[in-house]
């Protein structure tokens, strides 16, 4: 409290005084007993109320005990039923929780992780997949402010995502691993790795590469053999010894046949070997006979045009050429689509010939477009002249229907950058996304596709396509979420065929641990989307005949399924509107292999290099009291003391209210009973 509160404090005090003896004391009536009990309780009442007047401000310290968090991260991944390890897992959750030390001491925090991590105790060990990675990287977003020492409670085997072994740098928390399986050592043949392309042309031959690994001491000889069907199509003699623990098996195979073809590949297992599930890995190809080949026609220098090329060709059945006006002239029966990135002067015979050929489009404006002879070589659109420019970002128009649009969270993009002034439309068009400027969205479209004469056609009016890909690498990791958006469009723009109200987006096969999404949607008679129709897909097994079927969900614009929870096999599947007589046939492979089942052992090494990183120590699952000792008894995870100091202003105590008006009922009271009133 400041002395300039204390001197009006006490000047108040001095102030009551004098007030209560003026009023009881100066020529009073009252004398004796009476005046000084009065004119203490005006005293009180004068004081009281200066003092509420002056509303001196006082600490208010409270003190609380604060208990670190026990953070416990348990895999649920398919591996450890397979380790043999689920029931040791689940008594040990049952341990920590009736640990009474334990509890008193930590705020215990379960989480349960496989693909993906979520806040709960209930185990069920049956993921297909185990992201350790993920963990650190979404527990780092809830407890590096705070002391959280961490259980991982894992075989250590990742399948999925980053290597989880660098991530401490991001988890700031002592980490302690609880192992889980044995440490011996079992002689093992597998395939470590099958790589392949997903597409092959017909009448060529696609390339495979095959990656053996052995564990053992003594020297063992085997075979590789890939089969399709009964037949087998390529096989190898290998040799191992512990010296060579390792083999790189490149070869081609013929594609003789269009559509899916299934292929096993097999390491034959060794007579003592204890898991010959990953001597086996399932693979298929896709056989097409014609590839889409795409021209990006361009006179100027700019990155867009390689993000175009490598968007494109992300997708093995598409090829892009990037081309000047002359050459693509020299060659334009070899394209079927054409992009025209930014045209200027030269472009006048260019579309000339696009238009010769009746091939489709997409037009790519920036900075250095011509418009003034953009205008005047199409009819469909016209762009105000004002000679300046301006950067638009991207909104996505949910409602856009003409074929399925992910959101890529288009608007955390970069803006591109176009032509300032409106666009008009002489032709029916649809647009993809809006341009935003200054987060006001404008009823002008940024990306915008068009059909007329049996033609399509897409615009984009802004340069800058660069900056997207690099910012969806930023949020997905992967460049494949803006390469799937560009090979949408690249597909829709390729093909003429007249549009359908149902449309199905599937895969011709899906590999074991992906994740089996079928999407689609359904369009009303004027080709709006539908958002209050029922869709449901039947499936058949070819093998078993086994018939199952499921309903659709509306997600946003699209209606999707998900499937991963099917057997592996051979399905057809037909997709129905209940409300019409519209339906939509397919076939889809599902391919046998569980990547949580090609593991022998936990991954010690790799768990207790995490321990020592992150100045934690590692167990194993039988180590129970040692893992809670251990953790009661560090120093670092000790109960902390804290205190919370509050500013409370005088006003806020009640309790002086409450004695003014205790004063005032006194003093009234003694003055009605002696007559003074």
């Amino acid at each position: 409290m400041s002395t300039k509160i204390l001197v009006l404090i006490l000047l108040a005090g001095i102030l009551a005084l004098l007030l209560a003896l003026f009023q009881y004391a100066y020529k009073s009536k009252i004398k004796g007993k009476r005046a000084w009990i009065l004119t203490t309780l005006r005293f009180v009442t004068y004081f009281s109320i200066f003092v509420l007047l002056i509303n001196p401000k006082f600490d208010s310290v409270t003190y609380y005990n604060e208990k670190p968090n026990l953070v416990i991260a348990v895999d649920n991944s398919e591996s450890i039923k397979y380790l043999n390890q689920s029931q040791n897992t689940s008594a040990f959750i049952k341990t920590l929780k009736a640990n009474k030390d334990l509890n008193e001491n930590f705020n215990l925090e379960f989480y349960r992780f496989g693909k993906e991590l979520s806040a709960t105790d209930s185990l069920t060990f049956d993921d297909k997949q185990s992201n350790l990675a993920l963990v650190f990287e979404r527990l780092s977003e809830v407890y590096n402010n705070s002391i959280s020492p961490t259980l991982i409670i894992s075989d250590g085997n990742q399948t999925y995502g980053n290597d989880y072994a660098y991530m401490t740098k991001r988890y700031k928390q002592s980490i302690f691993p609880v192992i889980l399986g044995d440490t011996t050592t079992y002689t093992d043949i597998k395939i470590q790795q099958l790589n392949v392309n997903r597409y092959a042309y017909l009448k060529n031959k696609f390339p495979v590469e095959v990656i053996a690994t052995y564990n053992g001491n003594a020297a063992v000889n085997t075979q590789l053999k890939v089969t399709a069907g009964t037949t087998t199509v390529f096989s190898k003699p290998l040799t191992f010894s512990k010296s060579q623990t390792s083999q790189i098996i490149n070869f081609t195979l013929p594609a003789n046949r269009v559509g899916v073809t299934s292929y096993k590949a097999q390491v034959v297992p060794l007579d003592n070997e204890k898991n010959t599930i990953n001597n086996i890995k399932n693979f298929a190809v896709e056989v097409i006979d014609q590839k889409t080949n795409v021209a990006i026609v361009t006179d100027i220098l700019h990155p867009d045009v390689g993000t175009l090329k490598k968007s494109i060709e992300s997708n093995e059945q598409r090829n892009a050429d990037i081309l000047s006006t002359i050459e693509f002239l020299n060659k334009s029966a070899d394209y079927q689509l054409v992009i025209v990135y930014q045209p200027t002067n030269n472009f006048r015979a260019l579309f000339n010939e696009i238009d010769k050929l009746k091939l489709n489009k997409i037009v790519v404006a920036g900075t250095k477009t011509n418009w003034s002879l953009l205008n005047q070589l199409q009819s469909n659109y016209k762009q105000e002249q004002t000679n300046q420019s301006e950067e638009y970002q991207p909104s996505l128009n949910q409602n856009y229907g003409t074929f399925i649009v992910d959101n890529l969270n288009f608007g955390e993009f970069p803006p591109l950058k176009g032509a300032f002034g409106e666009t008009s439309f002489t032709v029916p068009f649809e647009t993809i996304l809006y341009k935003t400027v200054n987060g006001t969205q404008l009823d002008e479209p940024l990306l915008a596709t068009l059909e007329i004469n049996e033609k399509r056609e897409a615009l984009i009016l802004g340069e800058g396509l660069w900056r997207w890909r690099a910012q969806a690498y930023l949020n997905e990791n992967s460049f494949n979420t803006f390469d799937n958006f560009i090979g949408k469009l690249v597909q829709y723009l390729s093909t003429n065929k007249r549009r359908t109200r149902l449309n199905v987006n599937y895969e011709s096969f899906y590999n074991g641990n992906d994740n089996v999404k079928i999407t689609a949607q359904f369009f009303n008679k004027n080709y709006e989307f539908e958002t209050n129709v029922n869709l449901n897909i039947t499936l058949k097994n070819k093998e078993t005949d086994a018939v199952t079927s499921f309903p659709f969900v509306l997600k946003n614009s699209n209606y999707e399924v998900d499937l991963s929870g099917l057997e592996a096999g051979d399905y057809t599947f037909t997709v129905k509107v209940n409300s019409e007589n519209i339906s939509k046939s397919g076939e889809l492979k599902i391919l046998d292999y569980n990547v949580e089942q090609q593991f022998l052992n936990a991954n010690v090494a790799k768990l207790q290099t995490l321990a020592t990183n992150s100045d934690g120590t590692s167990y194993f699952i039988d180590n129970v009291a040692t893992i809670a000792n251990d953790l009661i008894n560090d120093s670092r995870f000790a109960t902390i003391q804290k205190s919370t100091k509050k500013v409370v202003p005088l006003i806020d105590w009640k309790y002086l209210l409450g004695l003014i008006a205790l004063s005032l009922a006194a003093e009234w009271f003694i003055r009605k009973y002696n007559g003074l009133i």
